[in-house]
């Protein structure tokens, strides 16, 4: 605080606060949820807030992991690499350096932000197995590379946590 003492400012030091400055969630730990009335989402629950029955697509998930009109090239990049993992589950370093290759997408951009982001969120397993070659003894450790089912059930398990917690106040509120 700078307090006028006739002469000059000088600053009263006694009763500084010390703050941690916010910058905000990490985009690496963020999801993109759009508001719920958004002209991006297709309806998911009727008036009632009942939930309805039509699920939403690759595309349509794939967007709140990348969203499209934010990391459009991120999004691109994931939503063809998924589609590709639905139709195989299961991916070897030389089907993943061969996706790369084919689809003519950066190293960097899919190494370094797509992978690792797929993988952080639960949507896929990365396994590593080590291998010792016999005439060289040099280690080497292929990645394999396979559908999971973390992220369906992280989101869930949020979800139902969520609607028991209003359950529970209706509930009491009507006791």
């Amino acid at each position: 605080m700078t307090k006028y003492t006739g002469e000059k400012m000088e600053e009263d030091t006694s009763e500084e606060k010390k703050t941690i400055a916010s910058r905000g969630v990490p985009s690496s730990e963020s999801l993109y949820l759009p508001p719920h009335y958004s002209e991006e989402l297709r309806n998911f629950q009727d008036k009632e807030e009942n939930p309805t029955r039509n699920t939403w697509k690759l595309d349509e998930i794939m967007n709140f992991v990348f969203s499209k009109k934010y990391q459009t090239k991120y999004y691109e990049t994931a939503l063809a690499f998924m589609k590709m993992m639905e139709e195989k589950t299961v991916l070897d370093g030389s089907g993943i350096a061969d996706f790369v290759a084919n689809n003519n997408i950066s190293k960097a951009t899919f190494y370094n932000r797509v992978l690792p982001r797929l993988k952080r969120i639960g949507m896929i397993k990365i396994e590593r197995d080590t291998i010792i070659a016999l005439e060289s003894k040099r280690k080497f450790r292929p990645m394999r590379i396979s559908l999971s089912k973390t992220f369906g059930n992280y989101l869930t398990k949020i979800g139902d946590s969520w609607l028991a917690v209003i359950d529970d106040a209706r509930t009491r509120k009507r006791e």
